[in-house]
């Protein structure tokens, strides 16, 4: 693998391209799945099998995608039902977001 990509070692994942450019950690990557260059996956939740994940994408923490997905370039997704910098003038902290589960379910293109 290449000095440009960076991969923790709870990583799991077969059979999976994997471009330059890229942030792996605490995620489960499926069978014959591409990841694109720039892409982050965050950790909690298994990625799909059988999917491609283009290019500048950022998967969160707790999100799950199910097999045979394709994923566009530059996609971001988001955790939080209500995001927002700041709450009564104070700038938030972690400890003010709550995270949501999200699931991005197949056959959701046309």
């Amino acid at each position: 693998m290449s000095e440009f990509a960076c991969i923790a070692p709870s990583v799991n994942r077969r059979n999976v391209q994997l471009s330059q450019f890229i942030n792996l950690y605490g995620c489960e990557i499926g069978d014959d799945t591409q990841i694109g260059a720039f892409v982050e996956i965050q950790k909690k939740r298994a990625s799909c099998r059988r999917c491609k994940i283009s290019s500048h994408t950022f998967v969160l923490r707790r999100m799950d995608i199910e097999d045979n997905v394709f994923i566009g370039h530059s996609v971001t997704f988001i955790n939080d039902s209500y995001p927002r910098a700041t709450t009564a003038g104070a700038l938030q902290t972690e400890a003010d977001w709550k995270v949501e589960s999200l699931s991005m379910p197949r056959n959701t293109t046309r």
